[in-house]
């Protein structure tokens, strides 16, 4: 049975390991770069977690299979990482992360949740779309959330279309 707890020390080398086999799969979409792209630091991970805004998604061994972190930007709950295993993939878990983090983000007081990410990739804009996430025009994004962009664009991630996408919380 799977389940979702916040992350642990002992998840933090696990959610490396996650994040290299998800990124693998942009390989065969030819965004090596991407797929090669070194997982966050445990002293990152750690910084998640000890703000309580890691979780993992877990199977009956109690070891992660997927996580989520998350950051606030604009006065949203932002998206910073959602990342399944792919021997894991297309069962609703990442669906299911994003709950957390919205319910988590509800009773914080968010609004709405945000996040960046590739335009054309299956499994990521279309996906979110599917989740209720709708593109922010560049001209609507708050100036953190420009910051994370321009970021982005820093590090050669805009060799691929990417877009920034929201949420709105609550009834």
């Amino acid at each position: 049975m799977l389940r979702i707890r916040p992350a642990e020390s002992r998840d933090l080398p696990r959610l490396q390991d996650v994040e290299r086999a998800a990124g693998a799969a942009f390989r065969d979409l030819g965004m090596v770069a991407v797929a090669e792209d070194d997982p966050p630091t445990l002293e990152e991970l750690d910084a998640y977690r000890v703000r309580g805004r890691a979780w993992v998604v877990s199977g009956e061994d109690d070891v992660a299979v997927g996580y989520l972190l998350l950051d606030v930007v604009d006065g949203a709950a932002h998206v910073e990482q959602v990342s399944v295993d792919p021997a894991c993939a297309r069962r609703g878990l990442g669906r299911e992360l994003l709950d957390t983090a919205a319910r988590w983000a509800l009773g914080k007081g968010f609004a709405a949740m945000t996040l960046t990410t590739f335009a054309d990739v299956p499994w990521n804009a279309p996906y979110y779309a599917r989740l209720g996430f709708t593109v922010v025009p560049d001209a609507e994004a708050g100036p953190e959330l420009r910051a994370v962009r321009r970021h982005e664009r820093d590090l050669g991630l805009d060799a691929w279309p990417r877009v920034s996408m929201r949420r709105p919380l609550g009834p």
